[in-house]
């Protein structure tokens, strides 16, 4: 059990011990690991799965899950194929969970992890300009993208989530976009191309984001392809008259929404612009994702 003692506003280092205790008296026999830094999860995810883990128990919010995830991978090769994830979500999106209907209460969410369902999903992958001018990869669980969310995903890390994440992503949106200029962006698509004045470009592998956004609505986690939204010339008003649908899931019919699905999408806008994944914003573009198919094995409602 990989533990973030910082999620859900602190709370999650109070309640820990009592999570452990309730797990096992689900049948969990769980060795309980404290992270202590970012990125922390992923290394000890990866050390538990050296050991021999059958399956981690990831224990925060959607940043920590992100993590774990990564940390099934070592050099791009998974670390034991066999292991299982099971997912107790303590932060305040939990939007990783939502596409899986994984419950959101821990008691519930701890019966999942020890007589849940395996699932096998896929994962993402992409490759960037790291804040150092370096390419660096990562994957990724639920979504990724590049332009106006990788600034969202800035502004709301950098100020925080007192109201939760729907009200801070919500109002980060808006900010943002104020001081936000749509520029041309050249997307590749598997075998198609675009070039054309862009708001934003989205690649997931499941449905929501930013607490509680229906972004892809039609994505889904075992195809073995990734849902693409190029959000095109999209205006201020355009945006509030519209932010409502994409909680919803409404906007597909939008007529500067272009959805498809591919198995690899590169992105080089005409300058560099700030990417966003599982919510963090590693670095910037030029950006390339891709498909991990049936990459790791989830825990989910039977």
């Amino acid at each position: 059990m990989i533990v973030n003692p910082a999620s859900d506003g602190g709370r999650t280092a109070r309640a820990w011990p009592d999570i452990a205790r309730r797990a096992r008296e689900h049948g969990l026999d769980v060795d309980a690991r404290l992270t202590e830094a970012p990125g922390h999860a992923a290394d000890l995810a990866r050390a538990a799965l050296r050991e021999g883990a059958e399956l981690i128990v990831t224990v925060g919010g959607d940043g920590t899950v992100s993590e774990t995830v990564n940390g099934f991978f070592a050099g791009g090769e998974p670390v034991a194929t066999s292991a299982q994830l099971a997912v107790v979500m303590r932060g305040s999106g939990c939007d990783f969970a939502r596409t899986f209907r994984i419950p959101k209460r821990t008691d519930a969410a701890l019966a999942v992890a020890a007589k849940g369902e395996s699932r096998t999903v896929d994962l993402g992958r992409v490759t960037y300009t790291g804040h150092g001018g370096g390419q660096e990869t990562r994957i990724f669980c639920n979504i990724s993208s590049a332009g106006l969310t990788g600034e969202v995903a800035e502004r709301v890390n950098r100020s925080g989530k007192p109201m939760g994440a729907t009200v801070a992503f919500a109002w980060g949106a808006i900010a943002t976009f104020f001081g936000h200029r749509n520029i041309r962006f050249r997307v590749r698509i598997d075998e198609r191309e675009l070039d054309q004045i862009s708001n934003n470009v989205i690649v997931g592998n499941c449905r929501y984001f930013a607490g509680g956004m229906k972004i892809l609505p039609m994505a889904a986690p075992d195809d073995g392809m990734l849902d693409v939204l190029v959000w095109g010339d999209v205006g201020k008003l355009d945006l509030a008259r519209n932010l409502h649908r994409l909680y919803r899931g409404t906007h597909v019919n939008h007529p500067k929404a272009d959805f498809s699905r591919a198995v690899r999408v590169v992105v080089e806008p005409d300058s560099p612009v700030p990417i966003e994944a599982d919510g963090e914003q590693p670095g910037v573009t030029p950006a390339t994702f891709e498909v991990v198919p049936a990459a790791i094995r989830l825990r989910v409602p039977a």
